[in-house]
């Protein structure tokens, strides 16, 4: 019987292996005098292969099957560690804990955490993009990403070009930026998320966002990307969705049910890409590992729970939908900060 690991080539393993080495490493600061837990499902190739390369790189840790254990084994097991011990959790879909929201809990112990989670929405070579994905290089990430939220939290205004004329105008300042880049140095919790690489913000008065966007994938209902056969044409008028040019079937579903529920479609996160192994061709189809991709990603919907504003209501709140821009430039007051594919800071 093949094993799943085997649905995925030596090299991809070997891959993981390498650049799970240096995230444990540089961005967790995960030593040697520390213990380590993972708990892992084998319900895809991708899971084993992750999987594989922590045994590798942790060969001391204790390793949990989710699947062949109850629930409270593996709560007990994470009881046994101590603040600053790491758990990993690799996860085919999500795993379940009754009303134990894990990742949240676990930095509560004062636990390092390292998530892969939906491993199973990116089937074959999208397995390999998402190993490329966890390639972790400290110059670009911090470099880079200090220096970009340095830029936004300067910046008086913003602009984004997406083609064909589109222009999208942030006439705004922005609030503080939020940075996802593995570097944790005086921060509370320590990991998260993996694959990382984003700078966050949105403008700080959202009625000064107005233009035009072009969109080339958005998620759907089941966190799935969705990629029209070609952009979508976003009317935005005073930070609010009011027309979409070309937008498909799926697409005016997904505003339609927004403007059920909230009323009307507002533009809230302003997400700064900056994993370069994902691109507008290069893609997976699990939307919170495609937010990573290098260039600019909006959100449609009221609900941005990191940047509370007034007249938004927590309760009423229902929608963040994670929509890409095609990103040819992009400027921050009058300086380029983005062009052909890379950010330029």
């Amino acid at each position: 019987m093949t094993s799943p690991a085997a649905m995925l080539p030596v090299h991809a393993v070997d891959a993981a292996t390498a650049h799970l080495r240096d995230v444990l490493a540089i961005a967790i600061g995960h030593g040697p005098g520390r213990r380590a837990l993972l708990v892992h499902d084998s319900r895809t190739g991708l899971a084993c292969a992750l999987a594989e390369a922590y045994r590798r790189n942790l060969p001391a840790a204790r390793t949990i099957d989710f699947d062949a254990v109850t629930p409270e084994q593996v709560l007990a097991a994470f009881r046994e560690l101590a603040p600053g011990d790491l758990v990993v959790l690799v996860q085919s879909t999500n795993f379940r804990l009754e009303a134990f929201r894990i990742r949240v809990e676990l930095f509560k112990l004062g636990l390092k955490v390292i998530e892969h989670v939906h491993l199973s929405r990116m089937p074959g070579a999208q397995g390999e993009h998402y190993i490329e994905a966890l390639a972790y290089d400290p110059a670009y990430y911090r470099g880079v990403g200090q220096a970009l939220k340095a830029r936004i939290d300067a910046a008086a205004s913003g602009t984004v070009y997406s083609g064909e004329g589109a222009v999208l105008n942030f006439a705004s300042p922005f609030e503080p930026a939020k940075l996802n880049v593995g570097d944790y140095a005086g921060m509370h919790n320590v990991g998260g998320q993996f694959p990382i690489g984003e700078v966050f913000t949105e403008a700080r008065d959202l009625e000064a966002v107005n233009g035009t966007v072009r969109v080339h994938v958005f998620g759907d209902t089941s966190y799935l990307v969705n990629r029209p056969a070609a952009p979508i044409t976003l009317i935005v008028e005073r930070g609010r969705v009011t027309g979409a040019l070309d937008a498909t079937e799926e697409f005016e579903r997904l505003l339609a049910t927004i403007r059920a529920d909230e009323g009307e479609v507002w533009v809230r996160e302003l997400g700064f890409g900056m994993n370069r192994a994902f691109t507008r061709e290069r893609r997976v189809d699990d939307i919170g590992t495609y937010e990573r991709m290098c260039g600019i990603h909006l959100s449609l919907g009221a609900k941005h729970g990191v940047y509370p504003k007034p007249g938004f209501k927590r309760k009423d709140a229902r929608y963040h939908v994670d929509i890409f821009a095609v990103t040819e430039a992009v400027y921050l007051d009058d300086a380029l900060v983005y062009r052909d594919g890379a950010w330029q800071v």
